[in-house]
Order: C-alpha cells, then sequence, then structure tokens
C-alpha cells in the first residue's frame, strides 16, 4: 500500500530554488534513504514532508489513517515538560489511555493508605482504564513501549527536558517518534549523539518494523543495513536508486562514467558540426533545418558537471619529544542530589607520536570531559597533565555554532568568521589564497560568503569551523563528534585527510565506519572512573563483546557469568600493551596506569609477527654461513675483517628481531 506520494514539490532556498520537480513515492514498510550535499535541502524536504514547512509548489498525499512522527536533526522541546510530558504528546488515542493508565497507576502508589476516598476514587479509574486496555488490546502495546524506553536507557520518566544531557535528550526525542502509532517515520539523523549500542539497536529496530522510514543519515553501515532505495537529492532533482548504500556506489560510478563518456562524444560531434555552421549553408531544406536545430540543442543542454571536490590540509608542525603526558588524573561530576559522578579515576597515560586513538562509552560516560581535560579546558581535580611545548592542538568541539555565534557577539559572516584567523593562507606547496578564494574551494560560492554563519545548514557550519581550525596547522587533532551533520561526501574527504594525517589524533565519535577507518585503538569509558581499552577498531571490539555476551549466556549461574565476562572484557580490552610498557620501561619512562594486560595482537603486528618468523630463519640460514666462513681456515686478515662485521651486524640484527618476537608472541593471536 502506498503511505506517501510527493509530486512536483518545489522550495526556494537562500538565493534560489532548494529543489524542483521532486516527486517519488513510498509504501507501506519501505525503508528508504535520502542523502545529497550539506545544504542541497535534505532536511527541508524532510520537514516539508512533515508539514513543518510549507512548499512553494507541488503536492504530499500521505494514506488515510497513516499518520507521520518526523524526528528533526534538531528536536524541540519544552524545558519544564517531564520526560513523560514529552514522550506522550502525541495524538494517538492508544497513547493517551496508556499515559493515563501509567498517570493513575503512579498517583495509586503514591498515596496514602490511610486516604481511603482517594484511594478507591483511582480503584475505580484504574479498573476502567484496565478493562479499556483490555478491550483495545493495548497490553502488547504498552509491552513494546516499556522496551523502547528501557532499551534507549530510559528508566527514569520524571526528569525535566532541560535538565538531561545532549544525547539522552536525542534519545528522549526519537523514543516519542518510535512508540507513536503512525505508519511513517521521517527520521533526519537519528544516529547523532547516540551511543554504539543504541545504534546497533535502532538499525535492527528500523530494519524489522513494518512502518515505512523515509531517513537523512550520514551512517554508512546503517545506510548499508536498513535501507532497500536511496533517493540521491543533487542538482535541485531527485533520483531514485534500487539497493542499499553499497550498491549505490556501485550504480553511480557507472553512471559518472558513462555521462563523461557521452559528454566527450557530444564534443565531438560538435566540433565537427561547428564547422559546418562556420561555413554557412543555407538552413532552406527540412533536412537542413533539422541539423541547426540539433546542433543548438546540443550547445544548450545541460552539460554534465562532475561535483567538485576539495580536501582538507594541514602544513604540517613538528611534535616534540614530548607530545602529552596525563599522570594519575582524575575528575569528579557533581550531580543534583549533592553525590559525585567520578568521570576519571588515577588515570595516566603517555601519548607518542601518530598515535590514533578512539575514546569509547556510552552517553554520561565523561568523553567530552576527557577532550576538555586533554586540551587543557578544563582542569583535574587531582594529578598532573603535562603538554609539550611544541604541542598545539586543533579541538574540534559538538556543538561550533555556540562558538561561532555567542550569546551577545556580533554574529560574523562566513567570510568574516574566516578573516578573523588569517586575512591570506599559505597551503602546502608555498601558493597563498585569500579568505574569499579559500572559501570558494570549500564551496562557500556567491553570496553565501556575506551570510551569517548562523543561517548556515548544520553541516556547512560545521565544515566551515573544521576548515578554520585546520588553518592554525595543529600537530595533535581532538576530534570530539566530528561526523555529526556532515554529508557522506565530506566524510570522505575527512577521513582521507586523516589517514594521511602524520600527527596525533583523539577522536570520539559513534559513527561505525568512520571510527574503523581513521582510529586502531579504543579506550573505553565505563562511566565509574575506570579507563579500559581494546587495541583494534570499533566493530572488532563490538564483535568482542558480542562474543563475550555469547559466553555469559552459556554459563549456568547468571550472576556468575555476569561478573566474569564483565572482567574477561575490562582485563582482555587493555589500550596500552605489555609490549609498550616494556618499551617505556627500557626508556625510562614510566608506563600508563592501563598497561596492565595482554592483549590481542593488531593486524598490522600479526602480518608483522609472521614475516619475523620467516626472517628469522633467513638470518640463521646466514648465520650458519658467516660461521662456516669463518672457520674455514681463510688466513686473509682483512676478508676475515669482514666477515666479522658482517657476523656482529647480522648477530644484533638476529637479537633485536628475536626481541621483538617475543613481544608479539606474548600477545594473544588477532
Amino acid at each position: 500500500m502506498n503511505v506517501l506520494s510527493i509530486k512536483d514539490l518545489g522550495k526556494i532556498g537562500r538565493d534560489e530554488p532548494l529543489f524542483s520537480g521532486v516527486t517519488f513515492g513510498l509504501n507501506s514498510g519501505e525503508k528508504a534513504a535520502l542523502i545529497g550535499r550539506n545544504g542541497c535541502g535534505k532536511s527541508t524536504l524532510l520537514a516539508c514532508i512533515a508539514g513543518t514547512l510549507t512548499s512553494e509548489e507541488g503536492s504530499i498525499v500521505t494514506a488515510k489513517e497513516c499518520g507521520i512522527s518526523f524526528l528533526p536533526q534538531n528536536p524541540a522541546f519544552n524545558p519544564q515538560d517531564t520526560i513523560r510530558d514529552h514522550i506522550f504528546k502525541s495524538e494517538s488515542s492508544k497513547l493517551k489511555v496508556i499515559q493515563q493508565y501509567e498517570e493513575v497507576c503512579q498517583k495509586l502508589a503514591s498515596t496514602d493508605s490511610q486516604d481511603a476516598k482517594t484511594s478507591a476514587q483511582l480503584q475505580d479509574q484504574l479498573n476502567q482504564l484496565f478493562e479499556e486496555m483490555t478491550q483495545r488490546d493495548l497490553w502488547n502495546y504498552e509491552s513494546q513501549i516499556k522496551q523502547i524506553l528501557t532499551t534507549l536507557g530510559i528508566t527514569d520518566l520524571t526528569p525535566t527536558m532541560g535538565s538531561l544531557s545532549g544525547g539522552m535528550a536525542k534519545k528522549v526525542a526519537l523514543a516519542q517518534v518510535l512508540i507513536d502509532d503512525t505508519g511513517l517515520l521521517l527520521l533526519d539523523e537519528p544516529t547523532n549523539q547516540l551511543d554504539v549500542q543504541s545504534i546497533a539497536w535502532l538499525e535492527e529496530y528500523l530494519r524489522t518494523t513494518e512502518r515505512a522510514v523515509l531517513m537523512v543519515t550520514h551512517d554508512r553501515y546503517f545506510l548499508d543495513n536498513v535501507c532497500s532505495s536511496i533517493y540521491e537529492l543533487a542538482r535541485k532533482r531527485i533520483k531514485l536508486y534500487t539497493g542499499n548504500y553499497s550498491q549505490y556506489l556501485e550504480k553511480k560510478a557507472t553512471e559518472a562514467e558513462i555521462e563523461a563518456n557521452t559528454e566527450k562524444r557530444i564534443e565531438s560531434v560538435l566540433r565537427t558540426e561547428r564547422e559546418w555552421l562556420l561555413r554557412g549553408p543555407q538552413a532552406r531544406g527540412t533536412k537542413a533545418r533539422a541539423r541547426v536545430d540539433a546542433i543548438h540543442r546540443m550547445i544548450n543542454r545541460e552539460k554534465f558537471a562532475a561535483d567538485k571536490g576539495f580536501t582538507f590540509e594541514v602544513a604540517g608542525r613538528r611534535l616534540g619529544g614530548t607530545i602529552l603526558e596525563l599522570e594519575n588524573v582524575s575528575k569528579n561530576w557533581p550531580k543534583p542530589n549533592g553525590s559525585s559522578q567520578n568521570i576519571l579515576k588515577d588515570f595516566s597515560y603517555i601519548f607518542r607520536k601518530g598515535e590514533r586513538l578512539g575514546i569509547f562509552g556510552g552517553n554520561g560516560t565523561g568523553k567530552s570531559t576527557l577532550l576538555n581535560l586533554l586540551t587543557g579546558s578544563l582542569e583535574p581535580d587531582s594529578g598532573t597533565i603535562k603538554t609539550g611545548v611544541n604541542t598545539v592542538f586543533g579541538y574540534y568541539q559538538q556543538n561550533p555554532q555556540l562558538e561561532m555565534a555567542k550569546e551577545g557577539c556580533h554574529v560574523p559572516t562566513v567570510l568574516e568568521y574566516i578573516q578573523e584567523a588569517a586575512e591570506v593562507i599559505t597551503l602546502n606547496n608555498g601558493k597563498t589564497l585569500s579568505a574569499t578564494r579559500l572559501l570558494e574551494q570549500f564551496g562557500f560560492e556567491g553570496r553565501i560568503q556575506y551570510s551569517a554563519v548562523t543561517n548556515l545548514s548544520g553541516g556547512e557550519m560545521k565544515r566551515l569551523y573544521l576548515v578554520r581550525l585546520l588553518m592554525g596547522n595543529p600537530n595533535f587533532l581532538v576530534l570530539d563528534e566530528p561526523t555529526n551533520d556532515f554529508d557522506i561526501f565530506t566524510l570522505s574527504i575527512l577521513e582521507s585527510f586523516l589517514e594521511g594525517y602524520s600527527g596525533c589524533l583523539v577522536v570520539v565519535s559513534h559513527d561505525r565506519c568512520f571510527m574503523d577507518k581513521t582510529v586502531d585503538t579504543l579506550l573505553i569509558l565505563d562511566g565509574s572512573g575506570m579507563v579500559s581499552g581494546f587495541v583494534g577498531t570499533c566493530s572488532e571490539y563490538l564483535d568482542f563483546l558480542k562474543q563475550e555476551e555469547k559466553k555469559q549466556s552459556s554459563v549456568e549461574n547468571p550472576s556468575k557469568a555476569k561478573s566474569t565476562s564483565e572482567a574477561q572484557a575490562l582485563g582482555d580490552a587493555k589500550s596500552s600493551t605489555e609490549a609498550q610498557s616494556s618499551k617505556e620501561e627500557a626508556s625510562g619512562a614510566k608506563p600508563s596506569a592501563s598497561t596492565a594486560t595482554v592483549r590481542r595482537r593488531t593486524y598490522k603486528e600479526q602480518q608483522e609477527y609472521q614475516t619475523l618468523e620467516e626472517q628469522i630463519m633467513e638470518l640463521e640460514e646466514r648465520k650458519d654461513e658467516l660461521e662456516a666462513l669463518l672457520s674455514g681456515g681463510e688466513t686473509d686478515f682483512s676478508k676475515l675483517g669482514e666477515l666479522t662485521e658482517k657476523y656482529n651486524a647480522l648477530t644484533a640484527k638476529l637479537e633485536a628481531a628475536y626481541l621483538r618476537w617475543e613481544e608479539l608472541a606474548e600477545l594473544k593471536d588477532y
């Protein structure tokens, strides 16, 4: 059954139409994604479908009694509302009955047993609601609601929305949409600010739900596992690609190749036809007129234009011997009830050149706090943080709009914002660019340079923020949720830049694909102040947790299995290894507190381990050959000296190989 039908939809943007002639539909149960560059109008299109924005042209029709639930990119809420108030703000009669039932249950539980009259009244209401719930078969629906809330970590419905963290507020907004009794879900960046486990659960929920889904997301794993069709919004038009995101990429590459080849053929034909026109033919005959018309159509055709690219870059700044060292760092945050939460407890870590760390943990475990401590934006309660004299941080914060347009200050234009950093920019190759030309290279062309930064889309604002950040030429990048609101094209460019980045890198992100491509070690915050770790990618760590869960479920004693599993997870997943610790001890450096237990070899270390075995065998054979020559009765002292020198060098090399092989052999298999 068709649940959504859109025909010839159009919307005007800042200077020109964002899109026009948009026509498509969704069937019941269909899972579709809307992708495109930042600023192309994806969020605007969703808002038009949801009815929160009006379009200048076209029509939107939804199936009768289908209903739409809309999760905007930045959900709005009344700070004074409780979580229960916000979640049950719906026109659904089913939800209203369930809400009344929950409220009466809560009142009855809190009523003084001596107040018999009130208790009797509440009991009567409860009996009536109980009967209505039974007649309308709402018990299963209520169970589903509780499961959604519990899975998202929403167990207490009494706190106000204004008291919640950004991540928890997003979870509440998501829960409100998911429990709504509608047939169509419109989700704008639903994975933003969710922890990895919540994203994995949401992925499975959307994949199996009978509701139709249209989403905007940059999470490529999410797109691959959920969507069966991709709608691309580009050049003010929309185009359907059947299949998931990986299939879209294959079709897009083939399409671009065909378009480019077609363009070459047309240009080749036009060269000949232009020569014919220049000879001044008399277009009196029907065939001649048709030929002239065809030439003009080719000249005035919509020409193929490849997507304009850009690259992030820094000039490169040398790191010193000391980069960043944390020793016994602790940090607590006060709670509303007067107690405090341990964010970090006696945490020590020594950063080395080229370190690529990912910070992993649920919402509220202190990831952003740790980043603020690393960059000096926050002081520890105890312990010391030593920053090298040559260390220059580039700190990408979660909400750049707060930095770009501070309350009470002049809101800069896009051009002014870049000029505040530098009027002229020097690139890696030594060439200089004006601020205007630099902005053009990153897609900020024309009038947009004179628009206030607050008028940019979320993705455009973050791209501008990142450009200015990299203009400072940092050698230690700290990125707090850099993937939120970026389009997939920008993410790919950022990943390519980070793969070649020679400085230190620390990333907090819930985008599994981005984490897999940019970091090779995880520091894991458990929310109680303890930091463990895992050498490997984000996907490998999630697989590890699944294996531990399977082991736990197979143990007969559930309570014992849980404690054993947690101990193994914390013990096996340490970020700093014994091998690293032995190197630190040899160099006189103090090993970090997270270098406690044996870890698994990384993929590169596994390759090195296998290669070392072959090298050691070859070196042993060469050593035997040299020993045979040295004991073979040679009388030429110069030759004996050369052989001895080679033998000593080979022996030292062999000892080093054995030492490294022993270090790797002590680690667990990859």
